[in-house]
């Protein structure tokens, strides 16, 4: 991809797949602002990681410090008044009757991708990046390519402008997720999304792992474990 004038925003929560997403964006766009959620989650800790995280990387990579633009952090804890979550509340991680995880936030991607077209539109901002992902995920239906590109029409209809989702992750599973991240950065945004990012849903950065801070035993840690195991496979 060409590097492109104009401007992109990435949904930045301080996870793994969402620091691949700014990296590439980095290095795709001329000027790139990040917007994070709180919504009560339980891994609030996230919220802390991405301050660093930003900071870690444009000192990092010069080249990008100067693409990299303003954060933004919305309110969005009218998610947590809809209902519990596993995401949300202090309760065990299980399947639920209908077949998702009981992690799943009904509508909070619908809500993000909402708040931040109305975002992109004031900051004059005409593509959005997410993290999301159909190949290697929970089964949350608002991550599916399908819920993505009706959002993308419901924005650029309902805002009477052009607006484009890009998501480079959605059929890359977590192991060619971080060679993506390995492709763009070298070893050093490797370490950094390594060491600066969280994932575990738990949000237990008191242990570490080859892959990275978390309790090691929640889905997403499995996850993320998993693909670090793929990916030093392959590289082997």
């Amino acid at each position: 991809m060409a590097r492109n004038l104009d401007g992109a925003l990435v949904l930045f929560s301080g996870g793994q797949d969402s620091a691949t997403c700014l990296a590439w964006a980095l290095s795709n766009f001329d000027r790139v602002e990040t917007v994070g959620f709180d919504y009560g989650q339980r891994h609030r800790i996230e919220l802390e990681v991405r301050r660093e995280f930003r900071t870690a990387i444009a000192e990092g990579f010069p080249q990008w410090a100067q693409r990299l633009g303003d954060d933004h952090m919305l309110d969005a804890n009218i998610v947590g008044q809809l209902g519990a979550s596993a995401m949300l509340d202090d309760i065990a991680i299980e399947m639920a009757e209908n077949g998702l995880p009981n992690t799943f936030v009904p509508g909070r991607n619908l809500l993000f991708f909402t708040l931040a077209g109305a975002l992109a539109y004031r900051r004059r901002l005409r593509v959005i990046v997410g993290g999301m992902c159909e190949t290697d995920y929970s089964g949350y239906p608002d991550c599916r390519d399908d819920t993505l590109k009706a959002l993308q029409a419901a924005l650029s209809l309902g805002l009477d402008r052009r607006v484009t989702i890009e998501t480079p992750l959605m059929w890359l599973d977590k192991a060619e997720t971080f060679a993506l991240a390995q492709n763009i950065g070298g070893q050093n945004l490797l370490d950094l999304i390594v060491e600066k990012t969280h994932t575990c849903y738990l949000g237990d950065r008191s242990r570490r792992h080859a892959w990275g801070y978390g309790c090691g035993n929640c889905p997403a840690c499995e996850l993320r474990a998993a693909g670090w195991q793929k990916f030093k496979a392959e590289a082997a």
